[in-house]
């Protein structure tokens, strides 16, 4: 079998436009193997768009150079088409392959006056027009017999004239040795079920292949996109333009041409990716494209697509002949037949993609838009099933108010039910900006808005439009309030808190007699990890809270308040505060959606304020329960909280594979909840920093401490101290002044349950200055703001310090032992990583034997701390004693070893050999022959081509 040359994604011209050669491979491939084994046919079937022409332009590009001649015909959508047109074009070009052609070939003469001087003779006209149809087929034949080895590619033979497709045929009985035809054609537009009219069965010696062109799905949508926008694109956004353009490549490449000339970022992840995308106009050439196709049909089938249009989805053929004002479902059927519609699911039918539905509807004019609208609407009322919030927006856009409003609230209300929040905010959002809406009404669907939005993630229009329904006059002063209320949360959530604060102070005064909504303002400025005060006001204000709990009916207002006040408690180390958890309702008692989200709200609090005070186990627990409830009444905001959480769990457990990617990714999907994202920030600073990644590492702590460095304080605290460390692995001096702004962080709120994150830091640092009596002080400091307070890993972390002050004074006993208590303490509390690192310390200061560094390594290996790993494998090296091979070790070929992996990482990371030579304990020579091989391996020109 030949073999076609390699073909990447370079650019190839089709008809005036550049458009790459994205994952045709396989059809490219077959179309070689058939044209390269002469005498051949190969029929090629796709839509339009489906890529037809740019194949055949690779197809030239890889016969080329082979003593191939090819050329290309294509039949035009005439009303009355040139007879052999196509056949002509190609044989026009054929000037340096004509030797001595037969002499019926004269009769080809007045057809092609390019070839008049290479041609025997006209022959004389025959009598019958038959006979003179044969001789002219004779011709033909003779013609392409001459050229030898040849390539004909007729195009779009769906619209060739009767004489062509009788000449194809003709060839096909008897063709000449040398000769490849290549056909393409949409089966939707053939006049008959066959390309070339009756069903052509060539000679078995004849090589013969039928391919099908069928749309890409999302890998090759997104390779499509990135190379025509030489960018990134998520999933998500290949996903959605998918959606949009049904994987049509012509319909992809003219949108990614949209995208890269509007400079769109098409790395945005979730639904974010869809709102984008929907942004962008209709290419020109598809819209062109689409309406060109709709001049086509009769009336009837015209207005069939345009309510097609209008509907959005694919709907029943009964449904789409009614709004369309059709007796029957025949023109639906045409329209199927000729690849206008096509078939969704199982009898439903709607344009062939969201484009032509857009280009379509665009192209309405007003009146028949409404129209339509209007149609719909009535249609729609009576269809059991049918999406309540199609229903609203017909209404809207046929001018029916009353119907508009009553559908939008029932829409939302379904949408809520379902779970579906951002639905429920966005349709309700609409009609709250509406100023002809009656006051009764907005009152009622303010309130509902506030509460669906407080459970969501709602975006900055949102917001925008909850800021400014404070000003609107119809609503009552007290709804008013609950709408301040709302809003100053959701700006406290996005880490604005000066201004949420205030808000949410002014909301309190507004709301009157609704002590229910005046104890949920009060107790989220009593939550003590936000920079709003000190721990001592949030204690003024938890007093307050406590005051109006008393007075607030047992369920749901009281769960809503619980839900902030108890993990506020809870972090800060209060005692007493398990007593209290008790008051929380059991999630098999309650069915109230609302209330089951504050239930859940209030399980990854308390699993948010496990994790930073030492009780990892319990915090799983709870966050498993509140993750279920979340899930199971529609809380976003609270899975996108716990999911951060999470991400924390999971890094002090050691449970770190595929965490980095898991954290990446929703990083880009909360960037717009700061306080979310800083957290998140903070373990790829952990991680990095343990894997010797510095830029990383210092890219994830910054991020952490330096957008709205006060937000959340216990991840501020943790990322000035992530930062300190690393530093001073490395002995850079700027370590210090980064554990000392954790710690004036940890003074200024007052709440030393967080210390464990920067106070061993802060000590290290001390003693790294030979400053024992500062590391001394903070000691004693940390100890006396600890006494009464509950928190696990705060008091270990002092432990730690304890045995850094021991082994500076050289009290190396003392070191070891409280080493060895800290090391069996995180073991169980199952912080795994953690108590590696004491048992790494206290078998340096007792001299430990290699063998308990051995083991150590691997143990840090499996964790994937691989500069903990590097650092007890250079200390075996410096002991003298000599790492053996492993016997019978593995030989990686061609694939990247562990250590060749370590250096690709931190090579596709930017890191110089100096640095990465630092972070895996090894020499810079090592370092440059690793690098050689991952070049190699990896088949990188430079290493700043190297990617994993």
């Amino acid at each position: 079998m030949a073999r076609p040359p390699k073909f990447g994604t370079g650019s190839l011209s089709t008809r005036g436009r550049s458009t790459p050669m994205v994952g045709r491979s396989a059809e490219l491939a077959a179309l070689f193997d058939v044209v390269t084994r002469p005498p051949a046919v190969a029929f090629m079937e796709g839509e339009a768009g489906a890529g037809k022409t740019t194949l055949i332009g690779a197809l030239a590009t890889a016969v080329r150079g082979r003593n191939l001649w090819m050329a290309v015909g294509t039949c035009q959508p005439l009303d009355e088409p040139f007879p052999y047109g196509p056949l002509l074009d190609c044989l026009g070009r054929a000037g340096d392959r004509v030797g001595l052609p037969d002499p019926v070939t004269g009769a080809l003469r007045g057809h092609l006056p390019e070839l008049a001087d290479l041609l025997p003779p006209a022959p004389p006209p025959l009598d019958r027009p038959e006979a003179e149809r044969h001789r002219m087929f004779r011709a033909v034949c003779a013609l392409v017999r001459a050229l030898g080895q040849a390539v004909l590619v007729v195009e779009d033979v769906h619209w060739a004239d009767e004489d062509t497709r009788q000449v194809l045929r003709f060839l096909l009985a008897d063709p000449p040795p040398g000769l490849s035809l290549v056909t393409t054609y949409r089966r939707e537009e053939l006049p008959g079920d066959a390309p070339l009219g009756p069903v052509v069965h060539p000679p078995s010696e004849v090589a013969t292949a039928r391919l099908g062109l069928r749309p890409f799905e999302e890998p090759e949508v997104r390779a499509l996109i990135e190379a025509v926008t030489g960018g990134v694109v998520s999933e998500s956004f290949a996903t959605a333009v998918l959606h949009e353009t049904g994987g049509i490549p012509f319909v992809v490449a003219e949108t990614a041409r949209a995208l890269r000339d509007r400079l769109v970022d098409t790395r945005i992840e979730g639904v974010a990716a869809g709102r984008v995308l929907a942004t962008v106009d209709v290419p020109v050439l598809v819209k062109e494209s689409v309406l060109e196709r709709l001049h086509r049909p009769i009336e009837p089938e015209r207005a069939v697509a345009e309510a097609a249009a209008v509907l959005g989805d694919a709907a029943p053929s009964e449904i789409l002949a009614a709004v369309a004002g059709s007796p029957g479902v025949h023109p639906v059927v045409n329209l199927v037949r000729s690849g206008v519609l096509s078939e969704g699911p199982p009898n439903r039918y709607g344009l062939r993609h969201g484009m032509a539905r857009r280009a379509v509807y665009a192209a309405l004019p007003g009146p028949r838009r409404r129209e339509l609208h209007g149609a719909a609407a009535r249609v729609l009322a009576d269809v059991a099933g049918w999406p309540v919030a199609r229903l609203a927006r017909h209404c809207a856009e046929a001018g029916m108010p009353e119907e508009w409003l009553r559908y939008s609230e029932s829409a939302a209300d379904a949408a809520a039910e379902a779970k579906d929040m951002s639905l429920a905010v966005d349709v309700l959002s609409q009609v709250v900006s509406d100023r002809d809406v009656p006051a009764e009404d907005m009152n009622r669907l303010a309130t509902k808005l506030c509460g669906y939005a407080l459970a969501g993630l709602p975006d900055a229009d949102v917001m925008m439009r909850i800021e400014a329904l404070q000003s609107d006059p119809r609503l009552a002063a007290d709804v008013r309030g609950e709408v301040r209320l709302c809003f100053g949360t959701l700006l406290v959530r996005e880490s604005m808190l000066d201004r949420g604060c205030a808000e949410i102070t002014h909301a309190i005064e507004l709301l009157g007699d609704q002590p229910e909504r005046i104890a949920s303002g009060m107790a989220l400025l009593s939550v003590p990890y936000l920079d709003i005060a000190t721990v001592a006001d949030h204690r003024a204000w938890l007093l307050r809270v406590e005051d109006l709990l008393a007075h607030l009916p047992q369920r749901p207002a009281r769960t809503a308040v619980l839900a902030t006040v108890l993990g506020g408690q809870l972090i800060v180390g209060d005692p007493m505060i398990w007593d209290r958890i008790t008051r929380l309702p059991a999630p098999d008692d309650i069915d109230d959606p609302a209330e089951i989200r504050h239930l859940a709200r209030a399980h990854t609090n308390l699993a948010d304020a496990c994790s930073w005070t030492g009780r990892d186990r319990q915090g799983r627990t709870f966050l498993h329960t509140g993750l279920a409830m979340a899930s199971r009444a529609g809380a976003p905001y609270v899975v996108a909280t716990a999911e951060a959480t999470a991400a924390r769990l999971d890094w002090l457990a050691g449970e770190w594979s595929g965490l980095a990617e898991r954290v990446q990714a929703q990083i880009h999907a909360y960037s717009h909840l700061p306080h979310i994202a800083n957290e998140l920030n903070l373990v790829i600073g952990w991680l990095a920093a343990a894997r010797g990644d510095w830029l990383t590492a210092e890219h994830g702590f910054h991020a952490a401490l330096d957008i709205h460095p006060t937000a959340v304080i216990p991840v501020a605290v943790a990322a000035a101290g992530g930062m300190a460390a690393m530093l001073l692995s490395r002995d850079d001096t700027a370590a210090r002044g980064h554990a000392e702004r954790g710690l004036a962080l940890l003074r200024a709120k007052g709440s030393w349950a967080w210390a464990a994150e920067i106070v061993p830091q802060a000590v290290a640092c001390y003693l790294a200055d030979d400053e024992t009596g500062a590391a001394r002080q903070l000691v004693a400091e940390a100890e006396e703001e600890l006494d009464s307070i509950d928190a696990p890993s705060a008091r270990m972390a002092l432990t730690v310090c304890r045995a850094q002050v021991a082994a500076a004074a050289g009290d190396h006993d003392d070191a070891e032992q409280h080493y060895r208590d800290a090391q069996l303490r995180y073991q169980e509390l199952g912080q795994r990583y953690r108590a590696a690192q004491c048992a790494d310390k206290a078998a340096r200061i007792t001299g430990a034997d290699p063998a308990v560094f051995r083991e150590l390594a691997v143990t840090f290996d499996a964790l994937g701390a691989t500069v903990d790993a590097a650092r007890c494998r250079h200390h075996i090296r410096s002991t003298g004693t000599v790492i053996p091979s492993v016997r019978g070790r593995r030989s990686y070929g061609t694939q990247l070893s562990p250590r060749e992996h370590d250096v690709a990482r931190l090579l596709a990371n930017g890191h110089t050999n100096r640095e990465i030579a630092q972070a895996l304990f090894i020499s810079r020579r090592t370092v440059e022959d690793h690098v050689a091989n991952v070049l190699r391996k990896l088949d990188a020109p430079s290493r700043h081509d190297v990617r994993l």
